[in-house]
């Protein structure tokens, strides 16, 4: 199930307990870079109330823009599964690809070359310094599972993501998977 050492590409499924985390509670980050420098990943499952058209103009497309993280949330990140049509892709793994020419992209996607399914923006990242992610793997902040969907994941429903992670890992998770994401409604 879980993963003690995480990798590019694999996924962080924020623990129950931290609940009350403004940032992480109820995430499902996706990890972008892992080295002993540090780590880098976007939060999946986090939507803002923005499209891209509303952000970049010159893309007339109305594609969910989600919260990528704390840090620089002024800045545009994007993932996507289509390195062959987006020049200067850095591979993350299993099919899934971080940046490249943003150019290219809004051309690619006022062309309809690139569907909603194949690409996803972020305002800001998460990021973690050298060691920061370990200690928290250390205080049960996080768990660590293998990207079973691949590059599948860009398309993935968000609204119930975390849910079915509870309810995949079982036991205690599953009474989780119920609880409302503010204790004060219960």
């Amino acid at each position: 199930m879980t993963a003690t050492n995480p990798q590019k590409g694999d996924l962080l499924i924020a623990e129950p307990a931290i609940i009350g985390d403004v940032s992480f509670n109820r995430s499902i980050v996706l990890i972008a870079d892992h080295s002993s420098d540090g780590s880098i990943g976007f939060i999946l499952n986090k939507p803002l109330d923005y499209t891209i058209d509303e952000l970049i103009p010159e893309i007339e497309a109305d594609f969910k823009v989600y919260n990528g993280g704390p840090v620089e949330q002024d800045n545009l990140y994007f993932i996507h599964k289509v390195p062959e049509l987006i020049p200067d892709s850095i591979e993350i793994s299993l099919g899934i690809y971080w940046g490249g020419n943003f150019d290219k992209v809004v051309e690619l996607i006022s062309e309809s070359k690139v569907e909603e399914g194949d690409i996803k923006f972020f305002l800001g990242y998460s990021g973690w310094s050298a060691l920061q992610l370990e200690e928290e793997l250390k205080a049960n902040s996080w768990v660590v599972t293998e990207n079973i969907y691949k590059k599948n994941i860009i398309g993935k429903d968000y609204k119930s993501f975390w849910k079915e992670k509870m309810l995949e890992f079982g036991g205690e998770y599953s009474i989780w998977s119920n609880a409302p994401e503010n204790p004060n409604y219960n």
